[in-house]
């Protein structure tokens, strides 16, 4: 009734009306991750104005050398050949197989109108320093691959715990609900570590990272069995009906939940992704900037990589990752044939990342894509045996670009052989509190309840890297 008399007619259709838009609106804020905060007031959702709406996160896994890269120290040559115990305190490393001063055998020149030093192993994104905001005061709490990487992917040294891109895909949601919002572009090498690295951990399951191979098909059984659209959606719908009716009597738990929703998005991708991997419509002009006729496989591998990571953030993917392919070596871990092993690493990614930068820029997305450049640790300034270096958690770089990040600025620094931090230190916890910002996200009120307290990210840590926020 209104007003003493009933509704009328017209007027009770239009408030139906008005309601059915409600619970539109609500299904769509639930796929985006807003729904909870209109619900419990503390849900995932944006906490202030993002500047990125998706991130790219380029893993260098084993650990770039910090002065063979990007951290130019000219006191290693003064010095080269000499016992490090004799210039400075050298710490326990992982092989203690401690061997001379070590100069790098690469050549430095500085770059841009910020004059950032960079190797001659980097000669395409050294065109790009410009956009670049460095960190080069990162230190770990592990010198050892598979803690290390826990600690980079997830903020915990031990394995279970939620990846930032499961994170980030809990808190914001896909804008694209034919893809996973957490996708993992494997260029061949899995990281110590395996697989957990990409965990959902206590999140729902359905925030795990989906990996994607950087070829066709890139995701096994990618291609429908059933004879018709109509017997797969079939079988779908009535597995949906049975999880359903479990789900009605167990009170909706994840592993149903995260079945169906599973389910659906596989259903779906069974076109998104065909269509996605599909480069042929691409330039001949784009397909070379990105290194595609590049006569080294490696870069062919992980141009592909990156040029799949842009169609993917055209598509509104919310957090991509790239490993690094197979060079044929190791990864970046040179404990032995330091000059061999960088080259060819940095061989495979630095025309696809410099060209990766140049597209994002020239399509007006890098200003809201968030790239990361990062190892788990960097290495020693003095040498493993005669021609390696050892792994080096207390100093060493990473960079950032795009996505809100100032570029053409350096924070922080390492002492004067480029081993440890002695200004601006940053913590892996605070790259994470930085990237989420980035996002819109208050990494202190993104959290999940488990355990019997609200678990983040950044656990009881963090802090925003102010100076790299433009």
């Amino acid at each position: 009734m209104r007003y003493g008399r009933f509704l009328t007619r017209r007027e009770m259709l239009l408030r139906c009306a008005n309601g059915f838009g409600a619970v539109a609106l609500a299904a769509l804020l639930a796929e985006e991750g807003h729904a909870g905060e209109a619900a419990s007031g503390k849900g995932p959702v944006r906490h202030h104005s993002a500047t990125a709406t998706s991130v790219i996160f380029l893993y260098m896994d084993g650990g770039p050398s910090q002065v063979d890269t990007f951290d130019y120290k000219p006191l290693l040559e003064k010095y080269h050949g000499q016992d490090p115990h004799s210039v400075f305190k050298v710490e326990p490393t992982q092989f203690n197989n401690v061997g001379r001063v070590m100069a790098s055998p690469w050549k430095f020149r500085q770059h841009g109108q910020s004059g950032a030093w960079v190797s001659e192993l980097f000669p395409h994104v050294a065109g790009c320093v410009d956009d670049l905001a460095f960190i080069k005061s990162m230190v770990s709490k592990f010198p050892e691959h598979t803690s290390a990487n826990y600690f980079l992917h997830t903020g915990s040294g031990v394995q279970g715990r939620p990846s930032m891109g499961a994170w980030a895909s809990y808190g914001l949601g896909s804008d694209n609900k034919d893809l996973p919002g957490f996708i993992v572009l494997n260029g061949g090498l899995i990281p110590p570590g395996g697989l957990d690295n990409f965990n959902s951990g206590f999140l729902p399951a359905a925030y795990h990272g989906s990996v994607f191979r950087a070829a066709n098909p890139p995701v096994a059984n990618i291609d429908r069995r059933e004879a018709n659209d109509e017997l797969q959606r079939g079988k779908l719908d009535l597995l949906k009906q049975l999880d359903g009716s479990v789900r009605d009597r167990l009170g909706k738990p994840d592993e149903i939940e995260s079945a169906i929703a599973n389910y659906e998005t596989a259903y779906r991708m069974q076109t998104a992704v065909p269509e996605l991997m599909d480069i042929k419509g691409e330039t001949e002009a784009t397909k070379r900037l990105y290194g595609l006729d590049a006569k080294y496989t490696p870069t062919r591998t992980f141009g592909t990589q990156c040029l799949i990571a842009r169609r993917l953030v055209e598509r509104g993917a919310r957090f991509i990752e790239l490993t690094c392919p197979s060079t044929g070596g190791d990864r970046w871990d040179q404990h032995g044939g330091l000059r061999q092993g960088h080259e060819n690493n940095a061989r495979a990614v630095d025309q696809p990342i410099a060209a990766l930068l140049k597209d994002l820029k020239a399509r007006g997305l890098l200003q809201t894509t968030l790239l990361v450049w990062a190892g788990e640790f960097g290495r020693t300034p003095f040498a493993q045996g005669s021609d390696g270096r050892d792994h080096n958690q207390f100093g060493f770089t990473v960079w950032l670009a795009g996505g809100g990040a100032k570029g053409g600025v350096s924070h922080g620094a390492t002492d004067e052989w480029g081993y440890k931090q002695v200004q601006g230190k940053v913590e892996i916890h605070d790259l994470h509190a930085t990237m989420l910002h980035f996002l819109g996200i208050d990494h202190k009120r993104l959290t999940f309840r488990f355990g019997g307290r609200d678990m983040r990210l950044t656990d009881v840590h963090g802090e925003l890297v102010k100076e790299v926020i433009a």
